[in-house]
């Protein structure tokens, strides 16, 4: 679905998402050649209408268009991750308007490149809210959302995303548990669990092999020091110690000075967290060097590209990622595999979450504006009403009546008030080439390295 420069093609969009997705194509189209502008993502939505004409699920008039945006990692050190999140969001498209569409109308997704870069993110999202009539965001990264904190609250657009760790978002986010009162509302909600939570299930995973002490190495962005920030709070609080910290820049040719700083000071194991490249070149440096130790590795390289790069010196090597444990995973996969050629990837799961908690917000309004999107977030997920797992079942039940209760592919979707998701934690060991799944913390153990309120 996704060609080599990262763009999706038409003839790949066309086998991903069917002819129920047409409307959709409109928008994949969009990025076609790179295109981050102009009106090239606004084909087939009546020239960016807003979505906002009324309509409501108890049959009174439907909106001319509903557009969700999608800003992506299709360039930059980050673009390895997108193919299996747009295969999921397209999947979950497809879904949604094979039911019949929110208010009995087919969403169109646009979605546009940020390179997860911060001002070309802003830039994007201003696209999709003003040009494209977005009515929801379905994306950003920490990266992103972090340095532009103030300027998403003014948007005052919900944004619905999958990507981001950032401890940043532990306590900022969501609806402070008062769906109707939008003044206190912040704005931003993530379906994926924050770094607080898996990082904490690498720190248990490290201390119960019993490897106090600690070496780390990690990059100079917002992402790289928020993993190692939320792995350090309960490591440290349970007992570990850091015998050395070096800090690196991205995309450097080699890393043997770091690794002599960090190597000059005695400990158990070594947590690495850089983006996938850096990694690489840093982890063959410290191969090449016969550095030796235990590797412990941030969520995104547990990946098969770092061991194919690495090599068999990574045996042992383990990293902790989201876990793939809601409960209706089985679901989400199997529209994801008819979906295209994609491989899953942590962000797959949370994408499919983020799409249909978003579609079951708009029907339960009746209507598509920001607002209404905003105020129902928090009530189609939070626990009450009747259990769904599809857009077509919380389509019928709220048609009935009913209050809904979407619970998710990646966790069970309940959000807090600070707009977050608890879930399990995934430990993938690296064996044979490989990463294997080796265990699975479950989300009540793990909550018990995370402070009540704190998250």
């Amino acid at each position: 679905m996704v060609s080599d420069n990262g763009t999706a093609t038409r003839r790949a969009v066309l086998k991903g998402v069917g002819a129920g997705g047409l409307v959709g194509v409109a928008g994949c189209l969009g990025v076609e050649g790179g295109d981050e502008g102009g009106d090239g993502g606004t084909e087939g939505n009546g020239g960016g209408s807003t979505g906002t004409d009324g309509g409501t699920a108890g049959g009174g008039s439907s909106p001319d268009s509903i557009v969700f945006g999608q800003p992506a990692a299709q360039t930059g050190q980050w673009d390895f991750l997108q193919p299996g999140v747009s295969q999921a969001t397209d999947a979950a498209l497809q879904n949604i308007n094979d039911a019949g569409g929110p208010l009995g109308t087919e969403v169109e997704l646009v979605r546009r490149d940020t390179g997860v870069n911060p001002q070309e993110a802003r830039t994007v999202v201003t696209q999709l809210i003003e040009n494209d009539g977005a009515s929801a965001i379905l994306g950003l990264f920490s990266s992103e959302i972090n340095p532009l904190w103030d300027f998403l609250q003014e948007q005052r657009t919900p944004v619905v995303t999958p990507w981001p760790g950032s401890t940043f978002l532990d306590t900022r986010g969501g609806d402070k548990g008062t769906p109707e009162n939008l003044d206190d509302d912040e704005w931003v909600w993530r379906t994926v669990v924050g770094d607080t939570v898996h990082t904490a299930g690498n720190a248990k995973r490290t201390l119960d092999e019993g490897f106090e002490t600690i070496g780390v190495i990690n990059g100079n962005t917002e992402g790289e020091r928020s993993y190692v920030e939320g792995f350090l709070a309960p490591y440290e609080a349970e007992g570990g110690s850091v015998a050395q910290r070096v800090e690196v820049g991205l995309g450097e040719s080699s890393y043997q000075s770091a690794l002599e700083r960090l190597f000059g000071a005695d400990f158990d194991a070594f947590l690495v967290s850089l983006p996938q490249e850096s990694a690489i070149t840093m982890l063959s440096d410290w191969a090449d060097g016969g550095y030796g130790g235990q590797p412990v590795l941030s969520d995104t390289l547990g990946t098969q590209a770092v061991i194919d790069q690495v090599g068999d010196a990574l045996n042992g090597a383990w990293a902790a990622s989201p876990g793939q444990s809601g409960p209706n995973y089985d679901t989400f996969e199997q529209a994801f595999q008819n979906a295209g050629d994609a491989e899953v990837n942590a962000w797959s799961p949370p994408a499919w979450d983020a799409m249909h908690v978003v579609a079951l917000a708009v029907e339960r309004a009746g209507e598509a504006t920001p607002e209404a999107i905003e105020r129902n977030l928090g009530p189609v997920s939070g626990g009450e009403g009747m259990t769904v797992s599809t857009f077509a079942e919380g389509k019928e039940a709220l048609a009935n009546g009913e209050e809904v209760n979407f619970e998710g592919a990646a966790t069970p979707t309940n959000f807090t008030q600070h707009g977050n998701v608890f879930g399990s934690v995934t430990i993938s060991v690296a064996e044979n080439g490989e990463f294997t799944e080796a265990e699975v913390i479950p989300a009540e153990e793990v909550r018990g390295f995370v402070e009540e309120g704190e998250y």
